[in-house]
């Protein structure tokens, strides 16, 4: 099983034990739907898919498992070590790199690293096209239009 696989394996049993069925459908649809848009997004910008499929698998992994939104990206960037550890399949690189992204994924008004841009566009990607009649938030209008503008779908 590769790394991706053993990563959904941990995200799949949080939220298989998450006991609201609408709680439990928004996190698979947001975790692997901000998993997906970082693998399509660090291939656009050649960055490690790897890394970033796996970073948009664990980016909300504390907030689902805890039912706590409050500073939930420094505390999930904590947690996901924790994860990424205890699976003993991820050097040290590569833990700070994806647990990076995780930390600064809710700070959309800020530039970053450029892989830590791409969990925040993907995470404001999966949010915008969750609903497309929705409105758009606020503190996303601008990363959404330039994500738009990134794909041609302007």
């Amino acid at each position: 099983m590769n790394r991706i696989e053993k990563v959904r394996e941990y995200v799949d049993n949080v939220l298989l034990n998450i006991s609201d069925t609408t709680q439990k459908r928004c996190g698979y649809l947001h975790l692997y739907g901000v998993s997906q848009n970082c693998t399509m997004i660090a291939m656009k910008r050649s960055e490690n898919v790897e890394l970033a499929t796996i970073a948009g698998m664990l980016h909300d992994i504390y907030t689902y498992s805890t039912k706590d939104n409050i500073d939930h990206a420094h505390k999930g960037s904590i947690m996901a070590r924790e994860i990424l550890n205890s699976l003993h399949i991820f050097n040290c690189k590569e833990i700070d790199t994806i647990c990076s992204a995780i930390y600064n994924h809710s700070d959309k008004d800020m530039r970053h690293s450029s892989f830590d841009e791409i969990l925040i566009d993907a995470d404001v990607m999966q949010h915008c096209l969750y609903n497309p009649l929705f409105d758009v938030h606020e503190k996303e209008i601008a990363r959404f239009k330039d994500l738009k503008s990134e794909f041609g779908l302007l």
